[in-house]
């Protein structure tokens, strides 16, 4: 019981920075785009708030995620950035062809936090990915 209260409390905090991370605050650049829950495949929609969110900004901001490296191990199944452990590829017609590696993976989960996080606050693509290959790196080689 106390485990599960402490699980909750842990995904309302996360919720609470995910939701920070996506508002106005009233400055340029700070707005992050995400992509309608309805959007996604139902077992993305039917995931905990941080990771189909995770889905909802790579849909929409795929160069953000196509930038850093991904450090799960990933790269053995064919991944090459962040964005392929939530996309597999962009049909013609411009819809996402989902991959749904990212919905048993925390530490992708965390990378594109990270990541939409730092948009929001309009820090450069390098800054961006610099910041991961500083933070994630102790976890494993990169995928790129």
């Amino acid at each position: 019981m106390q485990r599960c209260v402490a699980v909750s409390i842990l995904a309302l905090l996360l919720s609470a920075l995910l939701l920070g991370a996506c508002s106005a605050g009233g400055q340029p650049g700070s707005q992050v785009k995400l992509a309608p829950v309805s959007a996604l495949p139902r077992q993305m929609q039917d995931a905990p708030v941080s990771v189909h969110t995770a889905y909802q900004f790579a849909v929409v901001n795929p160069d953000a995620l196509k930038n850093v490296p991904c450090y799960c191990g990933c790269g053995a199944i064919g991944h090459t950035s962040n964005l392929a452990c939530y996309v597999k590829e962009f049909g013609a017609d411009g819809k996402p062809v989902f991959d749904d590696h990212a919905l048993g993976c925390s530490l992708c989960v965390d990378i594109a936090t990270d990541v939409m996080k730092m948009t929001g606050e309009g820090k450069s693509s390098t800054d961006i990915r610099q910041q991961i290959v500083n933070t994630y790196s102790k976890f494993g080689p990169p995928n790129q």
